[in-house]
């Protein structure tokens, strides 16, 4: 069967966005590249600032509340849609909840043929990543490297301490059948 998604995992600044800009340039077929990045800059506003919508702490931590989770729910059920619908999407997403995160895309996705990927970086690299880009809080890449990784299962897992977008990118496209 054909990969129709393809579910980058990792934390902030660990080389998803890169890989997923990557696949869709090796991979022969069109793919759709959509991240929770993607949902939390959609959201209005006052949900990026508020206990019910999510929040960026100085240190980098973030917390969801009822309002996102429920805006989450209808994103994970739309891009299933769209994947039953027939789009080859690329997920890049970052499990706050470890297994319980994986747990929501599994339930959305189950009648779709998915690819779960690790992406992991060493927590010093993805910092000064994040130091560079200037654009998230300070300690939220040391705080995600290992966290959303624990208990999650995957099909492939690739590491972009020292490997570029590019080659992790034909790595995955390897395994999309």
């Amino acid at each position: 069967m054909t990969t129709q998604v393809i579910v980058l995992n990792g934390g902030s600044s660990s080389g998803k966005s890169g890989i997923a800009r990557c696949l869709q340039a090796v991979l022969p077929q069109p793919w759709l590249a959509l991240g929770t990045d993607t949902l939390v800059d959609a959201m209005p506003a006052a949900m990026r600032a508020s206990d019910t919508g999510i929040e960026f702490a100085p240190d980098g931590e973030v917390t969801v509340g009822p309002a996102f989770r429920t805006l989450e729910a209808a994103w994970i059920e739309g891009i299933a849609a769209m994947a039953r619908a027939g789009a080859r999407i690329i997920v890049d997403e970052v499990f706050l909840g470890g297994p319980a995160s994986q747990k929501r895309w599994q339930e959305a996705l189950h009648d779709v043929q998915v690819l779960w990927v690790g992406v992991h970086c060493d927590a010093t690299v993805a910092a000064g990543r994040e130091l560079a880009r200037g654009d998230r809080p300070i300690g939220m890449a040391t705080s995600q490297a290992d966290a959303v990784h624990r208990d999650v299962s995957y099909d492939l897992q690739v590491d972009t301490t020292h490997t570029e977008s590019l080659d992790c990118a034909r790595i995955i496209a390897a395994r999309t059948g």
